[in-house]
This record gives C-alpha cells, structure tokens and sequence, in this order.
C-alpha cells in the first residue's frame, strides 16, 4: 500500500486540494512540453507558447494549437483523473490544474480552476471578444469580427495568469487540509508558490510523481508512482474508513 501510513489520518481531511500538471494527461496520450515529446516538426514547443512566437507566426501557432486541440478531444481520462473526480463523494475537494485540456472535468470533477486556460477558448488580440470554439475555422489564423486576429485563450509562458482564478487558487490552498501536487514538477511560476499557501494553513503536502522534482525535499509524502495508479488507491483509504 502506498498510503499505508496515512490511513488513520484520512478523517482529518476536509478540504483537499489537487495540483495537477502534465503528467496526468500524459497517461491519457497527451504529450508533455518537456521531454522527448516536446518537439513538434521539428519546432520546441516551448518556444511555441509565446505571444512572440504567435506575433511572429500566428499561422504556424494555430495549427500546432488545431492539432493539439483534436488530440485532446480524442483523449480520455484515466484512472487518476477519475480518481480525483470520485474523492468528491468523500471530501470538499478542488482542482488547480496547470492543464489546458479540460480531462478533470470530463472525468467528473466539479471545481477546477484552469491556471493557464483552457485550449478549447479562443479571445481576440485587441477587443475584449472571447467565446468557446464550437467548430473549426475556416481561416488561419482565424479572425475576430473587428478584423484582428483571434488567439487561444492560454496562457503563454511569460504572461501572467488570470487574476481571478489566482486569486481563487490561493484561497483554496490557504484552506486545505491536504494538498496532493500530481504529475507536475512545479518548476512553473507562479503555481510552483501554491504549496507554500497551503503549508501557511499546516496541510499535509503529498507529491505523486514517478521521478524526484525540485519540490520533493518539501513534501511530508512522496510517492513515487503515476497518478493513475497511485490516487486510484488513495481514494480506496476513503472507502474503508
């Protein structure tokens, strides 16, 4: 048992908060940022996912982002994001996801706050028009009706996050019992700063990640192990206790 340690603590827990990144859509075919995956004909990325990149380029961003949005909707959750969807029948329990592709709330869960937006949004560069995108454009890059040029409605590395879903975030982590960082090694401002908020209200920090992060010398548990098979396991506490 990997949460062998925690069962007699598990009534303890009310609020339970989830810091999630991409790792757990990983398990679901989504390729990460970093790594090996991290490429894209021959493109980084990384480098990408600037307002720069996009300025300089905004076709060859859409179709990196066209083709990444019809990857997403093929994906499914797995059994970490239904994991974390089905700890709601046991605990107030909130998600604040660094992932774009809308899998926590496909598996069910019903307080996620999308740090870094949601790749199924688009908003204009210039007005203040933003919308959800209901079918494919025509046009690349596709344009608003006061003729500037639409964007994704993500955060891009360099842009800050929406104030009030940070905002929102500190709140929540300033009140948790339990924060359990999956599947993300934090190295991201500003969401790398969440579990000091929590730890600010003495919650438990618990990191589910196969490899050691920057972050885990800070961590009261460490499990080395997917989401999918690690949380799984976590919500099972719940249910004999």
């Amino acid at each position: 048992m990997m949460f062998e340690s925690l069962k007699d603590q598990i009534k303890n827990f009310q609020k339970i908060v989830f810091v999630t990144g991409a790792g757990i859509s990983q398990e679901s075919g989504i390729p990460t940022f970093r790594g090996k995956d991290g490429l894209w004909r021959n493109y980084d990325a990384m480098k990408l996912a600037t307002i720069d990149a996009f300025y300089d380029n905004p076709r060859l961003v859409w179709e990196w982002y066209n083709e990444r949005r019809s990857n997403i909707f093929s994906a499914s959750p797995n059994d970490g994001h239904k994991a974390i969807a089905e700890l709601e029948k046991f605990a107030d329990v909130v998600v604040l996801t660094q992932n774009i592709d809308g899998l926590h709330q496909k598996a069910g869960s019903t307080n996620v706050l999308e740090l870094h937006g949601s790749i199924v949004k688009i908003k204009c560069t210039v007005c203040d028009f933003h919308n959800e995108i209901m079918t494919e454009f025509s046009e690349n890059p596709p344009l608003c009706k006061c003729g500037n040029i639409l964007r994704p409605d993500v955060v891009w590395f360099g842009e800050s996050l929406p104030q009030d879903v940070w905002e929102k975030a500190i709140i929540h982590a300033n009140q948790s019992d339990l924060m359990i960082i999956a599947g993300t090694s934090l190295v991201v401002s500003p969401a790398n700063t969440l579990p000091i908020y929590a730890k600010q209200n003495n919650a438990m920090l618990i990191e589910v990640n196969p490899e050691k992060t920057e972050m885990s010398s800070e961590m009261d548990v460490t499990i080395r192990n997917t989401s999918a098979k690690a949380l799984p396991e976590f919500v099972s506490l719940f249910k004999t206790n």
